[in-house]
């Protein structure tokens, strides 16, 4: 199976107050040609391109493209109200001496302007150069790959994971350090963006008050993009991304919001904030939002060296146990029906491990799954947003990956603003039951701020879950080296961020060997 994005099966639920999001309008994003008058060579005072370009979702044969017209990003864009045709070109070289493969799309208004390209047909484990044109106007050139062939075992892939850059609370210093790994591979999982309003304490201010609106969510997805380093980073390789939920609301679970807001209200927020989402993200026709619904789970492969399923602990899930978010006992997580991957997603999940021919499986995913006790003694806490608040969910990921004996299970992991290494032991009740498999727990970009160099009371909560094997509050991401042999994640920091020019360090470093789920210190 090569690097092939499978999308979810069918299933979604259909609302029909919301079901005017036309299936037309949606196609026209995909499409060169559309109902109506399209601008050509349309010429604009300012630059369209100022929200940069990116690339994801790649396979064997290609990638997707992704860009956004906007001359005048913090002031709705810029655009005129009308269809806009936008050229692309892909090339061997960053010279663009040899272009390999050339169209165009329509841009338009319904879709923000955002043009989204899925090109095919290229040499699989190789670069591409890309770029767009408007008019006159050119795009910045940037980098993209494909993966390896289906049957192909490659001897190394090399990635980041990242997620939560809160724009207020510092600068995206993590991603310049990134930006000089060499990587093939970034994956975002999830809080792009977040949805508050302007703090006077940011170290940078958010526009505008919370976001309610498709306009409002528009608007917050272009200032955030406007960062340079942002921009560079997804310049320079792919992205797979996935969504949390500062995307729509802090702390949401499925058609309930954190806030006393009626559903069917809520509901369009959330078909807004999912419509936002697409339109500034390199994304496949496959996940097209649909009104409230949008299917973004999704697998894909490096040859046979690794399979990543693309996992959304959002949209499906059930409600929060006791409505908290920390509790002092499991309660309600015990619950049957409770669920955080809802049962469609769960059963594809399992068949996709199933059938899985890779060396490494990963499940790329937002919230903490290892069962960290957050209270000394005979207390118990656990996060009630995590997957200790689905408990028998948990439990039931972590038995199938035990029963079928499932080659070389990893999670990768974000949410939370802080590095954990943690193993996934069979049973939690049991802290010396076997080994399962490995989590590694990024952390934030930016949220939180400038973070702590030693966390308080780490003895006490290594003491307390002797599974975890290392816990930082710094800011960073996780770099990742993987070999058929072993898995090698690499816990990078910056010790501030609340002005630019910190240096990166690696604060702890963990190797994982194939057939042994065990986090040795490297």
């Amino acid at each position: 199976m090569s690097f092939a994005y499978r999308n979810a099966p069918g299933g979604l639920s259909r609302r029909s107050f919301l079901a005017t999001t036309s299936s037309l309008a949606a196609a026209a994003v995909w499409s060169s040609r559309t109902y109506g008058a399209v601008r050509r060579n349309l010429k604009l005072a300012d630059y369209p391109f100022q929200l940069g370009v990116a690339s994801g979702d790649p396979s064997a044969d290609g990638f997707v493209l992704w860009t956004r017209l906007a001359p005048k990003p913090l002031e709705g864009g810029g655009m005129p109200p009308e269809p806009v045709e936008v050229s692309w070109q892909v090339a061997d070289d960053e010279g663009f001496s040899k272009i390999v493969q050339e169209g165009s799309t329509t841009a338009t208004p319904e879709w923000a302007h955002s043009a989204h390209v899925e090109v095919n047909g290229l040499a699989p484990d190789r670069w591409y150069w890309y770029r767009f044109k408007m008019g006159n106007d050119e795009s910045p050139k940037a980098r993209a790959r494909t993966m390896p062939a289906a049957g192909a075992t490659p001897e190394k892939l090399r990635m980041a994971f990242a997620s939560c850059q809160h724009y207020e609370s510092g600068l995206y210093t993590a991603y310049e350090h990134m930006a000089k790994d060499d990587l093939d591979l970034v994956f975002h999982l999830g809080d792009y963006i977040y949805e508050g309003g302007a703090s006077p304490k940011g170290v940078r201010k958010h526009l505008g008050p919370e976001i309610m609106t498709l306009a409002d969510y528009r608007g917050r997805y272009a200032q955030y993009k406007t960062d340079a380093l942002l921009q560079a980073m997804h310049h320079l390789a792919p992205w797979i991304v996935t969504w949390d939920d500062h995307e729509v609301e802090n702390n949401y679970a499925g058609d309930i919001p954190e806030s006393k807001q009626p559903r069917e209200e809520f509901l369009q927020r959330r078909a807004q904030a999912y419509q936002a989402y697409y339109e500034h993200m390199p994304l496949r026709r496959s996940c097209l939002p649909k009104g409230p619904d949008m299917s973004l789970y999704r697998r894909a492969s490096f040859g046979q060296l690794a399979e990543f399923h693309v996992l959304d602990t959002r949209q499906y899930r059930t409600d929060q146990p006791r409505s908290g978010v920390k509790q002092t006992d499991s309660g309600g997580a015990l619950d049957p029906n409770g669920t955080v991957l809802g049962a469609a997603q769960r059963e594809w999940l399992e068949q996709g491990l199933a059938a899985s021919p890779a060396k490494w499986n990963v499940l790329a995913q937002q919230i903490m799954m290892a069962r960290v006790d957050r209270a000394p003694h005979e207390k118990q806490s656990y996060s009630m947003d995590q997957w200790p608040g689905y408990e028998v969910d948990r439990r039931r990921v972590i038995k199938y990956l035990h029963d079928r004996k499932i080659s070389n299970p990893v999670v990768i992991t974000g949410d939370i603003h802080s590095h954990w290494a943690n193993e996934l032991i069979a049973d939690f009740d049991d802290l010396g039951s076997q080994n399962v498999a490995v989590e590694f727990v990024g952390t934030s970009i930016s949220s939180g701020g400038d973070g702590r160099a030693e966390p308080s009371k780490l003895a006490e909560l290594y003491a307390e879950n002797p599974f975890v094997k290392f816990h930082g509050q710094q800011r960073g991401y996780v770099r990742c080296t993987i070999t058929p042999g072993e898995w090698r994640s690499d816990y990078q920091v910056v010790p501030y961020i609340s002005r630019p020019g910190a240096p990166v360090e690696t604060k702890a470093a963990f190797v994982v060997e194939a057939g042994q789920p065990k986090l040795q210190k490297a």
